[in-house]
């Protein structure tokens, strides 16, 4: 199988009617010409409904330790020159029987913004997992949102039930991205999106447009995730985003945004006062500052993965279950995969060789 992970009746069927002059594993193991696609043609490729059960496979070879994945080196850029330094991590991944194995390129580059530049932009090379031959090259950011959409789609898949009020902490990409997420597998009543900036504004109107459903902004985090049934943040902040009080019974709350021991999105009363808490790489998220500022122990927090292979489910509706995200290169390459299967079927982007002409 290409792209998705094989596991049980979650993973997608495949078409296998491939024209034989494309580039495909297996098929030409010699082949030289490497696929290119851009970011919108990524777009047009990928849904996020059919994402999620890939995603959702993918946590569970993680944990099945069915996956090679090291430790992602932070590169520092830019010394001898007259800027600030940025930085580059390098996320290699292969997930076991998979055709094909990726590595995405990240810079993260903070003064970019003042060049009118993104501060983050990725890259991801997918090459044949027999030869080591390139395969592909494409834009990283559809690929990194969408996967990440999927932490939030997948909670209120398998851990809410009905028709769902949503709020959101965070403007920027990730609050529109999950709250696209759950958009995706389930249905929604209402959203109710909070930024301390002007940024709200426009991130409801772009959110109302696409969505079947209202999608408000408004003043303060305890108006955002009061009475909400899925509570999702996508911040980059450094100190609790919303107040613990705030929330409802039966509440999931899904955080997506602290990834170092710097960055702190929950106050520790939302992780302690919890009755479940899921980490889509527990030993990473032991080591984020939401974690860091609990008294909470190893064996409080259980692995994402559990959902999907029936292993842990809501106890009850007034259950509290917090679900902490901080990423893999894992998801990256199920998703990419998919992607990639996907251009070949259907004949999308442009093709280009590195090797020299006779």
């Amino acid at each position: 199988m290409l792209g998705g992970v094989g596991m049980g009746p979650a993973v997608l069927e495949r078409d296998r009617n491939v024209p034989e002059t494309f580039c495909y594993p297996r098929k030409m193991s010699n082949c030289t010409m490497i696929r290119k696609l851009s970011e919108e043609e990524i777009a047009d490729l990928l849904d996020l409904e059919s994402l999620l059960p890939v995603i959702a496979d993918a946590m569970v070879k993680i944990e099945n330790d069915e996956v090679e994945c090291p430790p992602r080196p932070h590169t520092p850029i830019g010394e001898g020159l007259d800027s600030e330094l940025g930085m580059e991590l390098t996320m290699p991944a292969y997930i076991h029987g998979e055709e094909v194995y990726t590595t995405k390129l990240l810079g993260i580059f903070d003064q970019n913004p003042k060049r009118d530049l993104p501060t983050a932009k990725a890259q991801i090379a997918v090459k044949d997992a027999e030869t080591g031959l390139p395969l592909a090259y494409m834009g990283g950011t559809r690929v990194t949102n969408s996967r990440t959409a999927c932490m939030g789609g997948l909670a209120a898949k398998h851990l809410t039930s009905g028709s769902l009020r949503v709020g959101v902490i965070g403007a920027g990409s990730q609050g529109k991205w999950q709250t696209r997420g759950i958009a995706a597998g389930s249905d929604v009543e209402d959203v109710r999106i909070y930024s301390p900036s002007d940024s709200k504004y426009d991130a409801a109107e772009t959110l109302d447009s696409e969505l079947d459903a209202p999608v408000d902004a408004v003043e303060s985090p305890r108006d955002a995730v009061e009475d909400a049934d899925i509570v999702v943040t996508g911040t980059t902040a450094s100190e609790p985003t919303f107040p613990e009080d705030a929330l409802a019974p039966g509440v999931t709350v899904v955080a997506v945004g602290a990834y170092t021991e710097d960055t702190q999105e929950l106050d520790p009363a939302v992780l302690e006062n919890a009755d479940q808490i899921f980490g889509d790489s527990p030993d990473e998220v032991r080591h984020i500052g939401d974690w860091q500022a609990t008294d909470l122990g190893e064996d409080d927090i259980r692995p994402y993965a559990d959902v999907f292979t029936g292993d842990a489910e809501r106890q009850s509706d007034d259950e509290r279950i917090v679900v902490e995200s901080v990423g893999s290169a894992v998801f990256d390459a199920a998703t990419s995969g998919l992607v990639y299967e996907k251009a070949v079927e259907q004949d999308v982007g442009s093709e280009f060789s590195l090797e020299t002409a006779e």
